[in-house]
């Protein structure tokens, strides 16, 4: 992997000259501060989806681990919280209310019964069922106008940066 950061130089107005000074966010601008972006469409995407979901009597936290376990049943509640981006006391509660309601189910792992799965019920897949043309029309109205090149080139980007990402934080790859 190259540490080569030439490619910010058009970004941060900086000339090749050798210059070693920081760059000040100003310099920068938040329309190029990528961080800040990505939490914009996020909280945007969010919030849009918030409302929606109100009508499907789910939280974005339900939908996203009704998503989750839809692709990947039989999940740890560590797992499920990592790849719902959601904190696991949140997660807890959010698994508690969907149990309590038919949508999912918790059982002991087969190989080891002190580890408990979450599984999604054919009941928690019809309600995620229900959202998903909602939730794909936002998905294909967020990248109108992209085509599947850009498209591509964004999603492929993007998991560089999550793998760089993951591996300053000591994590792997994976």
């Amino acid at each position: 992997m190259s540490d080569d950061l030439s490619f910010l130089r058009g970004v941060l107005h900086r000339d090749a000259d050798g210059e070693t000074s920081l760059p000040s966010l100003a310099e920068i601008g938040l329309n190029h501060f990528v961080p800040y972006l990505l939490n914009r469409i996020a909280a945007s995407w969010n919030a849009d989806l918030a409302g929606d979901l109100r009508r499907f009597d789910l939280t974005t936290p339900q939908m996203r681990a009704l998503a989750v376990l839809g692709i990947n049943s039989g999940l740890t509640i560590n797992e499920l919280s990592a790849l719902t981006v959601t904190e696991q006391s949140t997660m807890s509660r959010t698994l508690d209310t969907l149990e309590s309601r038919g949508l999912l189910r918790r059982r002991p792992r087969a190989s080891d019964l002190r580890v408990r799965e979450v599984e999604i019920t054919a009941a928690g897949r019809e309600a995620f069922d229900a959202f998903w043309p909602v939730m794909f029309s936002r998905y294909q109205q967020m990248f109108r106008d992209i085509g599947e090149d850009e498209f591509s080139q964004l999603t492929a980007t993007l998991q560089k940066i999550l793998r760089n990402i993951r591996l300053s934080n000591g994590g792997d790859e994976g």
